[in-house]
Order: C-alpha cells, then structure tokens, then sequence
C-alpha cells in the first residue's frame, strides 16, 4: 500500500457523474445547481465518494457528500453493497447514540440516475489520519502532534466505540453472533478466490480461529464494522464524523476492538519494517483495552483470538484488492498467493500464537 502504485479505483467518469447528479437532484430540489464537483484524493476502493455543493435559496445543506456503490466494471472489493442498510445505519446511530455521524439527506435505490444506488448526506470538515502514506510514518499531522494531543485523540476515539455499544440498541435473535459474522467472512473468502488460487495462509488462520473459539462471547453489540481512526473526521483532536459504515454488523464488543487495535498495527509494523519508529506508544492494545473497561466496565477477553479475526478479515481484503490489480493488469500472480498479502508474516505470527 505504501510502496506499490495504488490500484485503479474506478471505471466511471467524474463528470458524467455530476451531469447526471444535477438532473437527479434538480428532480427532488427545484431550483437547485449542483457545483463544484469533485472526487476526494482519499477516494477508496470500495464505495466511491464525490463531494459537491448545492447552490439553491434554501439547501438543507450546502456542502454534500455522496456515496455511491462500487462500479462492478472495476473489480469490486465486496460482493454485496448495501447502500440503503448504511444509510438506514447512520440514522439509526444518529437517532439512538450520541456519536457524530453526517447527517444523511436523500437515499436513491433506483440504479438508473448514476448507474447504482447511492445516499447524499452532509459534508463535514476536519482532517483524517492518512492511510497513503500511513499516519504512522512522519510527515502528516498526527505524526507531528504532541504525546498529548494523540493521547487525547486515542481516548476519544475509543470513548465513541464505547458509547456506540453501549447505547444502540440491539434486535432479539436467535443463535451465536459470532458465529454468524466468522461464517459470513468464510463465505466472502469462498468468492474472493472463486477460480483463482486459494490462500494457505488464509485458511490456516481460519482452523487456528476454530481451535481458539471464546467460551463465553459476551453480549452481542451494533459493531461500527471498519473501526479505525482513518475512517473519522477529526476537529482538532475530537471526532466530528464517523464515516464508512458498510462493514456494520452485530456482533461481540471484542470484534470491533480487535479491528481498531489490529488495523494500528499493521500500519506501524509496516512502517518500522521500512525503517522508521513510528507511533509504537499510540493505541497499544493494553491501553485500548484498559481504556475501553473504564468507560464501559467490559473487560475485553479473547483479545489474540480478536486481533487474530482481524488480521485474517484484512488479508481477505489485501488478497481481493490483490486479484483486482491482476485484473486490471497491474500485477502478476505469484507462485505462492500468500506473498500477495501485504501483512502475510504478521498474520503467520498470529496464527503460530508468536504475535504478542
């Protein structure tokens, strides 16, 4: 991620996209202009965004975001994008917790005015930890703060997870959560390498998963899903917006922080593997944990188990964004698959119990 050319993201054409998006919002706001359209520089490889302004007397908002399904012409990360459960997520977080999400505004199900559904919602300002180059390596914001300032931003990060736990409220169901969330991943697996060559290392850690299995899950909880400080919108050093709820799901409080933690970590071994310190004092897992207990007064357990889940989840990720560059002829596949994950030693840690 930080040292190849970053895969191609989209087959659609941005201004095609705003031509069409004035039409479909003049339908809905007479009057209104859509102006300044324009596709973030953090635009990932999943939901694709574009940013634009409403000129109108009296907009709900002037300054909008879109979210619009994945472009299936360009390899798409996930099989399945669900946009009316992330916009009915984030009005439900907003209605029953107190952690910012933006407000969501239209939600289109139809595919015809931009070739797939999508929701606008309003655009918040702040700043977001970089993942290209990661945070963790020097030159950007975060790196530049103070002990403090990070300490202070880690602790209100993960006092948002908490309240999101603690205070939505969860649907009566049937059966193990966890259960279901490791079966839907082992199914995402099963399509990611569908005629292509499967991953050794992938399903050792699936088997290690089976032989680990937590005695007692806990209490099954609305997961935020891709819980890391790239994904909020920070004023200051205080969360302002909490973005990308596609990977929301019930399940173990201990799923969302092993993903918080995790994801840390792999941008820190990542950047001392190329030679830099940095930030091996910020989220450590003792501290997550500890922090999380305080305001909660959940004690995580499981927590390798967890990490371990997370880690796993990633590499499914890396090797489906893998395929899609060979797809697209950016890359060739290896003689041995596992080398297309960029963490595959981290993991093979993990699996071995050697990690930690």
């Amino acid at each position: 991620m930080a040292t190849a050319p970053r895969p191609r993201t989209t087959t659609r054409d941005p201004e095609e996209l705003a031509r069409r998006l004035t039409d479909w919002l003049h339908a809905r706001l007479p009057g209104a202009k859509v102006c300044g359209v324009r596709v973030p520089e953090s635009n990932g490889m999943s939901s694709e965004t574009l940013l634009f302004d409403i000129e109108h007397p009296e907009p709900p908002v002037r300054a909008c975001a879109l979210r619009l399904a994945a472009d299936p012409a360009a390899y798409t990360i996930f099989p399945v994008y669900d946009m009316a459960l992330q916009y009915r997520t984030m009005r439900d977080v907003a209605e029953h917790t107190d952690v910012p999400v933006p407000r969501v505004l239209w939600l289109e199900e139809d595919p015809g005015p931009l070739g797939a559904p999508f929701f606008v919602m309003e655009r918040v300002e702040g700043r977001v930890p970089p993942d290209v180059m990661p945070y963790t390596y020097e030159g950007n914001w975060l790196h530049a703060a103070s002990d403090a300032e990070r300490a202070r931003l880690e602790e209100a990060t993960i006092s948002l997870i908490a309240r999101l736990h603690d205070q939505h409220p969860v649907p009566p169901r049937q059966g193990s959560a966890l259960r279901r969330h490791v079966d839907a991943q082992r199914a995402y697996y099963a399509w990611v390498v569908e005629g292509l060559p499967r991953s050794p290392l992938i399903e050792s850690a699936f088997d290690r998963l089976e032989t680990h299995w937590p005695e007692n899950t806990g209490e099954t909880v609305l997961n935020w899903g891709d819980a890391r400080i790239g994904n909020i919108i920070y004023a200051g050093f205080e969360p302002a917006a909490v973005l990308d709820w596609e990977m929301a799901a019930y399940a173990p409080r201990e799923t969302d922080l092993g993903w918080t933690i995790y994801l840390h970590r792999f941008f820190q071994d990542l950047t001392v593997g190329f030679g830099q310190r940095g930030l091996p004092d910020f989220l450590r897992r003792d501290a997550v944990e500890q922090r999380y207990e305080q305001l909660t007064g959940h004690r995580p357990r499981d927590m390798e188990f967890y990490t371990l889940y997370a880690a796993l989840r990633h590499a499914i990720v890396m090797l489906r964004v893998a395929y899609r560059q060979v797809h697209f002829g950016e890359t060739q596949v290896p003689d041995d698959p596992d080398s297309l994950i960029l963490h595959h030693a981290t993991l093979a840690a993990m699996v071995q119990g050697s990690y930690w």
